[in-house]
């Protein structure tokens, strides 16, 4: 059966997170579909993965036969994510945009995970699998926007997930979830309220097609 790798990287609980709350719908529209199936749930958080040091690195670019004890150590570390990413069908990320980018777990995770020779470069060991990324933020920066040049969660994940590591990219973006907080945002409640339910509307539709296009 299919295995999901949900990734979560809001510092927020799912009552209060507006990202997890899309992943938590889609997440559970793909147990409804896959009940014999596996979920592996990662919430960066909760449980951050060391970021890259200068041992994780340079393992990643020499030969594991002369790795002194420190590298072999860190780059151990760095498998274990890779082989986690590698055995899934299908990942679920969730990305909320923090001062215009990705939370900084979330980057940590991913260069644990972008491995040239393996996961990126000519052999993408990923190639091809379905990543979903439910990309929130709390105002406007899509196409025609006033902030449209300030977007770096969507142009950053592109490159990294689709572009490197050869991933069949897909985004689902919950927009102006600062609206209900913020006073001066009031007026852009209704549309907040409109981009929360048509998120919540396409991870359940996009659980269904995925879930059902893996089973086939």
């Amino acid at each position: 059966m299919a295995t999901l790798l949900h990734i979560d990287s809001s510092v927020f609980s799912t009552g209060a997170s507006s990202s997890r709350a899309v992943t938590d719908a889609f997440r559970r529209i793909w147990q409804e579909q896959h009940p014999e199936g596996t979920v592996i749930h990662r919430d960066l958080a909760a449980q951050p993965v060391p970021h890259i040091d200068a041992h994780s690195h340079t393992a990643g670019f020499s030969d594991p036969a002369t790795h002194t004890p420190e590298q072999a150590a860190a780059f151990a570390e760095r498998v274990k994510l890779i082989e986690e990413l590698e055995s899934a069908d299908a990942v679920l990320i969730g990305a909320p945009m923090y001062n215009l980018t990705i939370p900084s777990t979330l980057k940590a995770y991913l260069d644990n995970v972008v491995l040239m020779g393996r996961t990126a470069g000519d052999a993408q060991s990923i190639k091809g699998t379905p990543v979903t990324v439910v990309a929130s933020r709390g105002g406007a920066y899509g196409p025609g926007t006033p902030r449209e040049g300030y977007e770096y969660v969507q142009n950053y994940l592109s490159a990294i997930l689709a572009d490197f590591l050869g991933a069949d990219l897909d985004f689902i973006v919950p927009e102006l979830t600062m609206a209900p907080a913020n006073p001066a945002m009031a007026e852009l409640v209704p549309l907040f309220e409109a981009s929360r339910e048509r998120a919540l509307d396409e991870a359940t539709t996009k659980a269904k097609q995925l879930a059902q296009k893996l089973a086939a």
